[in-house]
This record gives structure tokens, sequence and C-alpha cells, in this order.
């Protein structure tokens, strides 16, 4: 008994050396690692001070009222209707592509069966689709809607275009919010009588209603930043759209067209500050939205 206490001694030691190095090793690697995202952090964050910094020095100073004339000419370079136009292109586009994207998220989550290979393959294609770089999806709605279904450049043809740009993002972004949702909301729901539609309805979606809003947040600003998709689709005529065939002009693509001419720089960085100021505001009002839901759902539960 002795004996076997003495030769355990030793192994014992060892196994306690071994376990304070990997102690050791793994406490050396959480701090290595906590500092890389740290300094990731910083990087990103300074990056990100410097562009906004750069666009506010440049683009403030040469904000005038001229810019918001309701109509442009080569005298204010105004930026209103483009304004409008991307206010409307906006709107459109998210008329068409939320209800599509949400409603597919919720049949794939809801409904379709689990193991199901359309729902595989829904998922695939949501994943490829989100990858393709923008100038194709142009080029697709420029053959598309502008050639073959004779929609010329207008807003139309750039709304649809756009839509089809933000549904993968619209519809993953939902799916991911409504998997969220535990189980058991859904499983008391039931147990109190309510069918599958009225759960979804009044149980999953408000509860997944931020990450719902956090998808369509940034597919909106996806829309208000595009402009290769436009240019080949909605056109570039600087004039508030007076109809769904219009051509037309929107921020992003405003601030192209002046800087490529070389003459209106000052004013294309003016341009930048409201696009960002716009930005902005709509990641503001949507995180207030989304917070609100959130809790209102939070209280139901």
């Amino acid at each position: 008994m002795n004996r076997n206490i003495a030769l355990d001694a030793p192994l014992a030691r060892r196994k306690a050396r071994g376990a304070r190095k990997s102690a050791s090793t793994q406490a050396l690697w959480s701090l290595a690692l906590r500092w890389a995202v740290r300094l990731g952090a910083g990087f990103t964050a300074l990056v990100l001070a410097v562009l906004v910094g750069h666009i506010l020095v440049k683009g403030v100073p040469n904000l005038s009222l001229d810019l918001f004339a309701w109509e442009y000419n080569t005298e204010n370079v105004s930026l209103m209707p483009a304004l409008v136009n991307t206010l409307l292109m906006t709107a459109l586009s998210l008329l068409i592509a939320a209800p599509l994207g949400v409603g597919a998220a919720i049949y794939l989550t809801e409904y379709a069966r689990r193991g199901n290979r359309l729902v595989g393959l829904v998922r695939v294609a949501a994943e490829t689709l989100s990858g393709i770089p923008s100038i194709l999806y142009g080029l697709f709605g420029s053959l598309c809607f502008v050639v073959a279904l004779g929609m010329g450049l207008s807003l139309l043809s750039g709304a649809l275009t756009l839509s089809i740009m933000v549904l993968p993002l619209i519809l993953r972004t939902t799916e991911e919010a409504l998997l969220a949702v535990p189980d058991s909301y859904r499983e008391g729901s039931f147990g109190l009588g309510a069918g599958r539609l009225r759960t979804t309805l009044r149980v999953v979606l408000p509860s997944a209603a931020p990450g719902v809003l956090s998808g369509v947040m940034l597919a909106i600003g996806r829309i208000v930043g595009e402009s290769a998709a436009l240019i080949y689709t909605a056109g570039t005529v600087p004039k508030v759209a007076s109809s769904l065939f219009s051509s037309t002009r929107t921020l992003s693509v405003h601030m192209y067209a002046i800087a490529s001419e070389g003459l209106y720089i000052d004013q294309s960085y003016a341009t930048a500050v409201v696009l960002l100021v716009l930005v902005a505001a709509v990641h503001l009002l949507s995180a207030r939205i989304a917070a609100k839901i959130g809790g209102c759902a939070n209280g139901k539960v």
C-alpha cells in the first residue's frame, strides 16, 4: 500500500505540473486573443473615425442653401432631386423586397419541414446571391427590366433591381432572427390553443422583430449607398421622378456623376455629408423602433 502511494506521488506531481502549464498556456492564449480583438476593434473604429472626419471636414464648409434648391442646374448643383429620388427608391425597393423576404423566412422556419431539400437549396441560393457584385445585378436589371420588359431607365427598373439585390439579405437575417426565438414560446402558445398562424404572427414574429428590423436596416443602407446597379437601370437624370417610369438619379449616383466631371468636387463632398447623415438617421431610427418593439414583445411574453 505504501509502495503504491510512493509510486503515485510522482505521477500526481507530474499531472499537477502539466495542469498548471496547460492553465498558464490557456491564460496566455486568452490574453493574446483578448488584445487581438481589442486591437482589431480599435483599428476599425480609427478607420471609421478618419473616414467620417475627412468627409465632415471637406463637406460641411461646402453646404449651402443652393444645394437644396428644388430644381437642379449647373449653377446650384442641387442635390434635392436626388435626395427625393433616394427616398422614393428606398421605399419602393423595400415595399417589394421586405414582404417577400420576411414571408419566405417565415415559411422556411415555421412551415417547411426540418431537413427539407427546398430549404437547403433556398439557403444556398440566398448565400450565393449575397456575394454577387452589384455591377452584375445592374447588368441583369438592364437586360431584364430595361430591355426585355421595356421599362427603360426608370425608377421602377432600379427598384426591382435593388429589391432582388437586398432580398437575400432580408431573408437570411429574418430567418436567423426567427430561429433565435426559443421553442418554448411556440410550445406555450400551442398549449394555450393558438394555431400556427396566430403563434407566428402574435408570438414568434414580435419576439424576432429587432432582428428583422436589423436586416431591413442593413438593406436600407445598401440601397441608399448603391450606385453601380442604378446607373444601368435608373439612369442619371437629375430630376424628381414624376412617375414610376421616369429616369432618376439617387444621392450616390448624383455624387458619382458630379465628382466624375471634375468640376464640382466640393459639392460632391457636401453630398457625401448629406448621405452620411441620412444613413445615420435611418440607423438610429431603426434601432429605436427595434428596441421599442423588443421591449413590448418581452412585456407581452
